[in-house]
């Protein structure tokens, strides 16, 4: 039992995501560090081996330069000089051989394991001293009289310089790999506490309780970020759902009035001493009821429809001019019957953005300028002015539709377009969804619904992005 714990601690590591990931980022690292290392060392070897080379051919110069000049005799005294005048003795290699491949003067014990024939360029070889046998990197010069001079130097300190970058490299690796895997292990703590933080509070909005958020740092890294956008997500959620609630109770509210209010004419009505007209007249109310109703269940549908997104592959670009005009045509009429005045202001066009173009749908942009339009002449009262303007600005089309009637309390103000929201349902019955579609249009269109108070009257602004 005792050795499966530490099995299952190593299988959790590797089952996390954040631990490999940064084990293999070390892994790499370690990786570089060896390539670098190995690039290092063969530079670096290189340069010996070439410094070796040039005191080489110096001496190998400077030797045959004697034996051309005094012979033989002179190249073995100068050898044997060379031998025993202590600089750089222990590093040194010399052998002359006769013609016939007799050691004659040199230091060293065995002829090399080498071909003697020809001129040969530093041959690295186990060569044999006194002191025993090691490597050395040899030249070999034929002389005039066939006789054979080798110099060259011990490869020691190559050697040493060998095993110290290879001992560091080991050492540096073990360390850098305990370094990687305890970095790869705290960088999984930190990366889990920061993950743990997101699925406890994804576990409790999936219990049911749409109030939890991940807490804050203040910190502006990735997962802040993250944060912050799931805490986004969260709001939109819960806005949503008390939407829904709000939606469910309110529509069981509405309909529940006409819908008692049906049944009672109808059950008034089912009596044998009612007349014909009282019976025409009973159903002539249920059938507006009914209608009414039906209204209430396609604005209802349509308000879906818009907050789905389904309409936008109808999109196309659309001049805004057109629509506008006739809607006025449509309530001009309507207008005049009530005692107002409906008026299109000079459209505001850009001269760099150009006219008033969106990408929209055609009947939804215009169903939710007519709702504004007949919102405001609803509320705005006889004898008042409306007026509907258009303008282009900041790469947005803005439709504007002003009154200077009575207006909305304040508090009103940031009700308006909620669902089934009236402000004074004496003045304009109705069902409260007509603002609630514009917005929906707007927001599905990437644009948005504004109200401000006009002092006096109400200003509706419509902004869309142009196409």
């Amino acid at each position: 039992m005792a050795s499966a714990e530490p099995v299952g601690r190593l299988r959790m590591l590797f089952a996390s995501v954040s631990f490999r990931l940064a084990l293999n980022y070390g892994l790499f690292a370690i990786l570089t560090m060896l390539v670098l290392i190995s690039v290092f060392y063969v530079k670096t070897v290189g340069v010996l081996r070439q410094g070796n080379i040039r005191q080489i051919t110096a001496v190998t110069q400077r030797l045959v330069l004697i034996y051309e000049r005094d012979g033989s005799t002179a190249l073995a005294i100068a050898i044997d000089r060379a031998v025993f005048d202590g600089v750089d003795s222990e590093t040194e290699l010399y052998l002359l051989l006769d013609p016939i491949g007799r050691p004659l003067a040199g230091n060293l014990e065995a002829v090399p394991s080498i071909t003697l024939t020809s001129r040969t360029l530093a041959v690295e070889t186990p060569v044999t001293r006194r002191q025993g046998t090691t490597r050395g990197q040899l030249q070999i010069t034929p002389l005039s009289d066939g006789s054979r001079l080798i110099v060259g130097r011990e490869m020691s300190d190559q050697q040493g310089f060998t095993d110290l970058v290879r001992e560091a490299t080991i050492a540096a690796a073990a360390i850098t790999l305990l370094l990687v895997i305890g970095a790869a292990v705290l960088f999984r703590d930190a990366l889990e506490r920061r993950v743990e933080q997101i699925r406890l509070t994804t576990r409790r909005v999936g219990t049911g309780d749409l109030k939890q958020r991940i807490p804050t740092t203040g910190e502006k890294d990735e997962f802040a970020r993250l944060d912050d956008d799931i805490n986004q997500m969260l709001d939109r959620i819960e806005a949503l759902m008390d939407g829904v609630r709000h939606v469910s109770n309110t529509i069981a509210h509405e309909l529940r009035t006409p819908l008692t209010r049906i049944l009672s004419r109808l059950q008034a009505a089912d009596r044998d001493d009612v007349d014909l007209a009282t019976l025409r007249r009973a159903n002539a109310d249920a059938m507006a009821d009914v209608q009414a109703l039906t209204t209430v269940f396609n604005k209802l549908l349509q308000i879906a429809e818009a907050e789905s997104g389904t309409r936008r592959r109808q999109f196309a670009s659309i001049p805004l001019e057109p629509i506008i005009a006739d809607v006025l045509d449509l309530y001009g009429a309507l207008a005049e019957d009530r005692g107002l005045e409906l008026r299109a202001m000079p459209v505001a066009a850009s001269p760099v953005l150009g006219p008033a173009v969106v990408h929209g749908d055609r009947d939804l942009i215009g169903g939710a300028i007519a709702n504004l339009v007949d919102n405001a002449l609803k509320y705005a009262g006889p004898g008042a002015t409306i007026d509907v303007g258009l303008e282009v600005r900041d790469q947005a089309v803005v439709i504007t539709v002003a009154d200077n009637g009575p207006g909305v309390p304040e508090s009103a103000t940031a009700r308006l377009g909620e669902r089934f929201y009236r402000v004074d349902d004496a003045v304009a019955p109705g069902f409260g969804l007509g603002l609630t579609t514009v917005r929906a249009i707007a927001t599905l269109h990437g644009g948005q619904l504004r109200f401000e108070n006009g002092r006096p009257g109400l200003i509706a602004r419509l902004t869309l992005p142009t196409a």
